[in-house]
């Protein structure tokens, strides 16, 4: 919804015509920095999880007044496995307990939850959890989170391609009819938007695995802030400062 003079939620100035600047419309996270928070605090590593869970309601609830209609966090990835075996055992208690807390107020605000990555190595409880949230919240869409679980790109594309070569075996699929929009239905994506902004929090500038094919143009922000520190303030300083990117996708102002 836009205010006055034009101006909408995100602060972008909208004006008439093709060159009129548009706000992101998915905006991906990579929350990273829960540990660092935790430990500068004097707390075990869990700690910081547990307040980085509760911050990524608040980013929720801050997206429509931003514009942002796609929102999709990274919150465990496949090389996360490589961690203590009680972080990770924590890490699966902490999913079950957020969806157990959260599945009654997603609903009735109106937010939409997909879960993306391999599903095969989670325990079956998880899962199952899993499905039902995404069940119990398939008619929304005031906002649509998606959120990456035992997730990794590389792995991702890994998957669609077998399904792909698959269909191509069976003769459902021609490869001469193969191209780069072929593999994007196989993705675990396929039904979202490419993001347009991704941001990864704690001061790290690397991508980590995190949607790589979806993100070939998107804009990337890395900020210093710890994610258990990232306020809707911040974030809505960001969605701000992407609406004044010079986005040519290859090509030139005429």
């Amino acid at each position: 919804m836009f205010g006055r003079n034009g101006i909408d939620g995100a602060g972008c100035v909208k004006t008439a015509g093709p060159e009129a600047q548009q706000g992101p419309r998915h905006v991906a996270v990579i929350m990273d920095g829960n540990g660092r928070w935790a430990q500068a605090r004097g707390r075990p590593r869990l700690f910081g999880h547990h307040a980085g869970a509760k911050r990524v309601r608040e980013i929720v609830n801050a997206c429509p007044d931003l514009g942002v209609k796609y929102l999709t966090v990274f919150a465990f990835s496949t090389e996360n496995w490589n961690r203590t075996q009680t972080e990770v055992a924590g890490l699966m208690s902490l999913f079950r307990r957020y969806i157990s807390k959260e599945t009654r107020a997603l609903r009735d605000e109106g937010v939409r939850v997909r879960f993306i990555g391999d599903r095969v190595r989670l325990d079956n409880k998880l899962v199952a959890m899993m499905d039902e949230l995404e069940t119990i919240t398939e008619c929304n869409d005031r906002v649509h989170l998606t959120i990456a679980l035992n997730y990794g790109s590389r792995d991702e594309v890994s998957r669609a391609i077998k399904d792909l070569v698959g269909d191509v075996a069976a003769g459902t699929l021609a490869p001469d009819d193969v191209d780069e929009e072929t593999l994007t239905r196989y993705l675990d994506t396929k039904v979202l938007p490419d993001p347009d902004l991704v941001i990864r929090t704690s001061g790290e500038a690397r991508v980590s695995n995190f949607l790589l094919w979806q993100s070939a143009y998107a804009e990337y922000e890395f900020v210093d802030t710890l994610w258990p520190d990232f306020t809707k303030e911040i974030f809505a300083g960001i969605v701000s400062a992407y609406c004044v990117r010079d986005r040519r996708y290859g090509g030139t102002r005429s």
